[in-house]
């Protein structure tokens, strides 16, 4: 039976792309699903999570590092940071986050912020807690200990200024 190589090699594509991403490992950038972030105690706790999450299900997917953050991020965009006391106190001692994916961050954490206060939480938007990114956090008391942070799409997001895909920094 003859097949087109214009059929052939798309599908052939497709096919691949579809087993990396059945098992956890999309290898496109969409969709983005969004993020969800724990801040470990220290890089030698963070690699301790990141190995034993790594026997039990997610794998790394690459580091992404900033001056005031060390992230490792799954391929499932789990993300497990290690941070500066700076950019810790700047988000008020929170140690998770949820990540949500929108078109306007501070727009949406404004946004988000005023619907927490209509609905009697203290919520506060932080823009800047990390000024090479641009991520939009609420701290609120609705959720003790975690944040919402606003950000663009994968695609519109700037590289960090260290990007590796080592399995270790």
């Amino acid at each position: 039976m003859y097949v087109p190589l214009w059929i052939l090699v798309p599908a052939v594509v497709f096919v691949l792309w579809a087993l990396f991403a059945v098992n956890g490992r999309n290898l496109l950038p969409f969709p983005d699903p969004g993020s969800r972030i724990f801040l470990a105690a220290s890089p030698a706790a963070q690699d301790a999570v990141v190995t034993l999450l790594e026997r039990h299900g997610p794998r790394q997917r690459y580091w992404g590092i900033t001056r005031g953050v060390r992230r490792a991020i799954l391929w499932d965009w789990t993300i497990v940071s290690s941070a500066t006391p700076e950019v810790r106190a700047r988000v008020h001692g929170a140690t998770s986050s949820i990540g949500l994916v929108v078109d306007d961050p501070h727009r949406r954490a404004e946004e988000a912020a005023t619907f927490l206060r209509d609905r009697g939480f203290a919520a506060t938007v932080v823009p800047d807690a990390e000024p090479e990114i641009p991520i939009c956090f609420v701290v609120t008391d609705a959720m003790p200990g975690t944040t919402l942070n606003f950000r663009r799409h994968a695609v519109r997001f700037p590289m960090p200024q260290r990007l590796s895909f080592e399995r270790r920094s």
